[in-house]
């Protein structure tokens, strides 16, 4: 930790231990009633986007799993007494499950952009033992890119507290090397996944859009999809690279100019851009809650248990009126 960082942390005690309680039980209520429909009512139909969603809500049910252990430590004023192993793989199980849901995310976008432009040529040989050879890919390449975590996670020593962090202040000479391979990770795990999703999909609009053989139905289901997508990048993803990298950015430039690090001071704006970053992460793991929204968009029969109508019977009763 660069400087003394206390008076920007006071907003954790008092906020973080609810809003992973919240999430905790809304995400694990979701997921879980979402991965026994996708089981149970998809069983008959198992294609390459079934596959690829049980993977997403597998990889959620895994975090949340550590969110306990979260609430714990803030509830206690950020004091971590699970050990250093459980920090490592607290941070390593958060790292994976951040990209492992922007990867699938990306690999649905893909999938449904190649079965609207291309749908002989998917149903022909778009077959789900690809999904499964992409999702072990998945999860492969996501294990390989969190292992940096493992080494720079640690507990620290603050205020006879001990605090879980993803670098060790009293390791200055990782901050560099951690900082460089957050930005690998922002860029890699964010911007590119980012980049061929919003392709994928303003492919998929300009094919809904456009043909005359596509339903409204189909087109309502394509807007919903969108529509889920996009807030989970504008809540989840974006803001939390974003302030992270910022955040990192300024410790680093602090670390240069600064000599006595641990009695610095920080500024009120210092302290904000802290204050944004952990406000981010909270919101990233809020993505384990919105992808219900986006299993609901691409299966009825997920919308059908929650909402008690399909989008054709919802389109029928508009069409009616």
């Amino acid at each position: 930790m660069v400087g003394n960082f206390n008076d920007c942390y006071w907003f954790q005690v008092d906020l973080l231990p609810w809003l992973y309680g919240v999430e905790f039980i809304v995400a694990l209520t979701g997921n879980l009633f979402a991965l026994w429909l996708l089981v149970v009512r998809e069983r008959r139909n198992w294609h390459s986007g079934v596959v690829l969603s049980c993977n997403l809500a597998i990889s959620d049910l895994l975090y949340i799993l550590t969110l306990p252990l979260l609430i714990v430590y803030y509830a206690e004023g950020k004091h971590w007494m699970f050990g250093q192993a459980a920090c490592k793989i607290e941070r390593f199980l958060f790292n994976c499950n951040l990209y492992v849901s922007i990867f699938f995310i990306m690999a649905i976008s893909v999938n449904r952009c190649i079965a609207l432009m291309f749908p002989f040529f998917t149903r022909s040989y778009v077959l789900p033992a690809h999904a499964k050879a992409a999702s072990v890919v998945i999860w492969v390449v996501v294990g390989v890119i969190s292992c940096p975590v493992l080494k720079f996670a640690t507990r620290n020593e603050s205020n006879n507290k001990t605090v879980c962090v993803s670098v060790g202040y009293q390791n200055p000479a990782d901050k560099i090397p951690h900082f460089n391979y957050k930005v690998f990770l922002a860029v890699f795990g964010c911007l590119v996944p980012f980049v061929v999703t919003f392709t994928s999909y303003c492919l998929v609009i300009s094919v809904v859009w456009k043909s005359v053989s596509i339903t409204t139905l189909e087109k309502r289901k394509v807007a919903l999809l969108v529509g889920a997508v996009v807030v989970l990048y504008a809540v989840s993803f974006v803001p939390y690279h974003v302030f992270q990298t910022w955040n990192l950015y300024l410790e680093m430039s602090e670390h240069k100019h600064t000599d006595n690090l641990r009695i610095h001071k920080p500024t009120d704006s210092r302290c904000w851009v802290v204050y944004m970053y952990q406000v981010s992460k909270a919101l990233a793991t809020l993505n384990m809650c919105l992808h219900p929204v986006l299993y609901m968009a691409l299966f009825d029969s997920i919308r059908v248990a929650c909402c008690g109508k399909s989008l054709e019977e919802d389109f029928r009763a508009v069409a009616r009126e």
